[in-house]
């Protein structure tokens, strides 16, 4: 669409699993991508600059894993040094690289630090608390784990949360909050907080979408809440009280499915940006902004179409899309398809 302010074009194309490619995951202090596949494989990349505007992957390792099914997901710890993966086999794995000599960083073979066993069936997301104290999973079971990370990859089960009526099928956490949301084949999100005297719990329910929920993404700021639909939309959800969220905007004029969303931070302004993907592989990336309170008036969301990309994996379905978090990155995503490759791509400003 020649007549978007910016345009979305190929930074890197990197292949290598031998199914489709599920889920990806920006390591946060490292340069580091991470990617999961049918193959019960993840692949780790390396990246860095070359040239005035380029980047180069390299391949550093594809781990086998050893789940029995489908890798759906990989989240990598707020520091950066441990990586989770979820599977289909209803088991959570966790990676750490064993240092190599006379090297300081974490470069050598990953391995299995400790395999979380709990969930009944298919394990369908996994998620990090921004300060590393718990990570959450969730399952076609109809549960939301909570699990409090311990030293040395040891995983205690604070709390199972059966909120959700069917499938679920992503957790998120708040950017800086102990707050956690998922999603579901239900149609609905839940929040949910801990209530230190007794347990975890669901603080709020939020209803609107006519279809699956397939995930969510907090902004930035942890003001926002973005989720993506079967319904064909992409919803921002806006916090007016401490557990209060309300509907703001609604994405609409989609054509499939969405599947995945993510919210990076803008480069060119302080507004942020959001991405959604759905099914034909379509990619749009939108920029949000707010219009200031007044006396009358609360802080209201304003969105805007940025880039609009078609085809992203050719014919096939594209299953995520990933904004790259680290600082002088922020005009770089990632996609993972069905044809089992994982796409980089740069957001520029049409001339």
């Amino acid at each position: 669409m020649a007549d978007l302010p910016y345009h979305i074009e190929p930074i890197a194309d990197l292949h290598g699993h031998a199914d489709r490619a599920w889920h990806l995951a920006w390591n946060p202090t490292k340069p580091l991508l991470a990617s999961c596949s049918a193959d019960k494989t993840v692949r780790i990349y390396s990246y860095a600059r070359s040239g005035e505007s380029g980047i180069e992957f390299s391949l550093v390792t594809s781990i086998p894993t050893g789940h029995t099914k489908t890798v759906r997901a990989v989240a990598w710890s707020p520091g950066g040094e441990t990586l989770a993966t979820a599977s289909f086999d209803s088991n959570i794995g966790i990676w750490e690289a064993e240092p190599r000599a006379e090297d300081t960083e974490r470069s050598g073979e990953w391995e299995c630090a400790s395999l979380l066993e709990g969930h009944e069936t298919e394990c369908k997301s996994v998620a990090y608390s921004s300060t590393g104290t718990y990570l959450a999973s969730c399952s076609r079971d109809k549960t939301v784990w909570i699990w409090e990370v311990h030293p040395d990859a040891d995983f205690e089960c604070m709390s199972v949360l059966m909120e959700h009526t069917q499938d679920v099928k992503c957790v998120a956490w708040h950017p800086t909050e102990e707050i956690l949301a998922s999603a579901s084949y239900d149609d609905t999100i839940k929040l949910y907080i801990d209530d230190p005297s007794d347990d975890w719990f669901c603080v709020t329910t939020l209803t609107g979408h006519a279809s699956t929920v397939w995930a969510l993404a907090w902004a930035p700021t942890g003001d926002y809440l973005a989720s993506a639909s079967d319904d064909r939309t992409v919803r921002i959800w806006q916090r007016v009280a401490e557990h209060k969220w309300e509907p703001a905007i609604s994405l609409t004029g989609h054509e499939r499915s969405v599947y995945s969303v993510s919210w990076g931070v803008g480069r060119f302004s302080k507004a942020r940006l959001g991405s959604g993907c759905w099914w034909g592989g379509t990619v749009q990336v939108w920029e949000l902004s707010e219009s200031p309170a007044t006396a009358e008036t609360k802080v209201t969301p304003t969105h805007a179409l940025l880039a609009r990309l078609t085809s992203a994996h050719t014919v096939h379905d594209v299953n995520a899309v990933v904004w790259c978090p680290r600082k002088g990155y922020e005009d770089i995503f990632a996609t993972a398809g069905d044809d089992g490759s994982v796409r980089v791509w740069k957001v520029s400003k049409t001339s």
